[in-house]
């Protein structure tokens, strides 16, 4: 498949859920002065033509959810759209999110963490070099299912043996968060809620 197709294709079930109004689908393909990202959900970092340097400095905070990127280091990925921005986000969760919204911008690259490293802060690579594990037991960020991503393919077997789930590429991982969306931002939801509660009620 080519690099164009991969990153496309998952966005199509995305736009349903993230983008689309409920009717669009419906249209056929049309343009319209207007189009493309609406301005709140550009990314409002600067242009950025070198993103991995000082990267944690430079993109500390999920611009989708808030959570802190240096401490969900083993799941951050970061995307380097063709015109500079940059979107550097805690998780596949929210990369998906960017990749939807940001239908108009074509990545230059996408990066994952490469939980094979023995790094304190794992270090990112190109997600063309990753393979993923797809569920089991490891803990995901901002998902019921985890999707975890490993540098080598042997690292992943491994995890795999270790924790159960499924291996696959980039575009699996991506379409498996997709299929996810709707079920986790609801259990999102329920646990900010929650998390209000207990605060109000503390401070009460």
């Amino acid at each position: 498949m080519k690099r164009r197709e991969m990153f496309k294709l998952p966005l199509v079930a995305a736009a349903a859920l993230v983008a689309m109004p409920a009717h669009a689908a419906a249209r056929k393909e049309q343009t319209c002065e207007g189009e493309g990202t609406p301005a709140q959900f550009i990314p409002k970092t600067p242009k950025d033509a070198n993103p991995l340097e000082n990267e944690l400095l430079k993109y500390p905070k999920c611009p989708y959810c808030g959570m802190d990127r240096a401490q969900f280091h083993h799941a951050r990925h970061l995307v380097h759209y063709g015109d500079d921005l940059v979107d550097g986000t805690c998780s596949i969760h929210c990369l998906s999110i960017s990749l939807a919204i940001n239908l108009d911008r074509e990545p230059k690259a996408i990066y994952a963490p490469d939980n094979a490293s023995t790094e304190a802060v794992k270090p990112l690579i190109n997600v063309d070099q990753a393979t993923y594990l797809i569920g089991g037991n490891l803990p995901g960020v901002m998902t019921k299912r985890g999707k975890t991503s490993y540098g080598g393919k042997e690292a992943a077997e491994a995890a795999k043996l270790k924790h159960g789930g499924e291996l696959g590429d980039f575009a699996a991982a991506l379409s498996a968060s997709y299929a996810d969306l709707a079920g986790d931002t609801l259990m999102i939801r329920k646990k900010r809620e929650e998390r209000r509660r207990h605060m109000m009620k503390k401070a009460g």
